[in-house]
């Protein structure tokens, strides 16, 4: 079964909740212009954003990581997203260099040899990039729910992300169930994996099925116990993990 067969469904508040998303993502363009930036993971609650975007003809650029080891079905998304709604996707990837030499050093599969060893090529392959592409920007937007996760639970609309930018989470109180009865609804593309049982996908290596029960973001790093996080949202997870400026630096993730 399909994950729109699955999840979707309409329940009470979500016309509401859907008029309060639409009203953040146009304070959001009124308030920071050419700033504005979404950066989408091209998971499906970030796909229910850039459908919004364009469906509401709001300026608001579009960009997201290409790491390197993400699912051929994820990289699939871009020219999809192009097609479908005539945006243009700005794509940023770690340096080559770096990449090189962390896994010459390290090898391929250092993730999953140590938290610390999988923080570093997070440092490598996401917050580094991301640092570029944040670069000049005063707000970016993201597809953050409260629900994913209890490092997530209080989520707001907006927030101060500690580098002099808003980052700015319009679907923050969503369920599941409104981002796929929303996909059902406006027949948004999304990433198959989904289908699969994969709520949160991320880089190939780093991401499983989850079994019934399981947290949204047990698939990802299943082999830690620690919190699932990367460091790209690190206000909403581990406090040990960098900011995307300290990833510039080229501080170990």
């Amino acid at each position: 079964m399909s994950a729109i067969g699955l999840y979707a469904r309409k329940t009470a508040g979500f016309d509401e909740r859907l008029a309060r998303t639409v009203e953040v993502l146009r304070q959001t363009a009124a308030d920071f212009g050419p700033g504005a930036l979404q950066s989408t993971s091209l998971g499906v609650e970030d796909m229910v954003i850039t459908d919004l975007v364009a469906r509401h003809g709001l300026p608001i650029a579009l960009a997201t990581l290409d790491t390197g080891k993400l699912h051929a079905e994820t990289l699939a998304l871009i020219p999809r997203i192009q097609q479908r709604y005539g945006l243009a996707v700005e794509v940023f990837a770690p340096v080559n260099e770096q990449v090189v030499h962390f896994v010459r050093a390290n090898g391929d599969d250092a993730m999953y040899r140590s938290v610390e060893l999988r923080k570093a090529c997070c440092g490598v392959r996401k917050l580094e990039p991301l640092a570029r592409m944040l670069q000049g920007r005063t707000a970016w937007i993201t597809g953050l729910r409260r629900e994913q996760s209890a490092n997530r639970a209080e989520v707001p609309f907006r927030e101060d992300d500690g580098q002099g930018r808003v980052k700015v989470n319009p679907l923050a109180e969503w369920s599941w169930a409104d981002v796929w009865h929303y996909v059902q609804a406006n027949d948004v593309p999304y990433n198959p994996l989904h289908d699969e049982f994969m709520p949160s996908i991320g880089c190939a290596p780093c991401t499983r099925a989850i079994a019934v029960g399981e947290d949204f973001r047990a698939g990802r790093w299943w082999w830690e116990d620690s919190s699932k996080e990367c460091g790209l949202h690190a206000t909403h997870g581990d406090s040990t993990t960098e900011s995307p400026s300290q990833a510039k630096s080229g501080a170990p993730a």
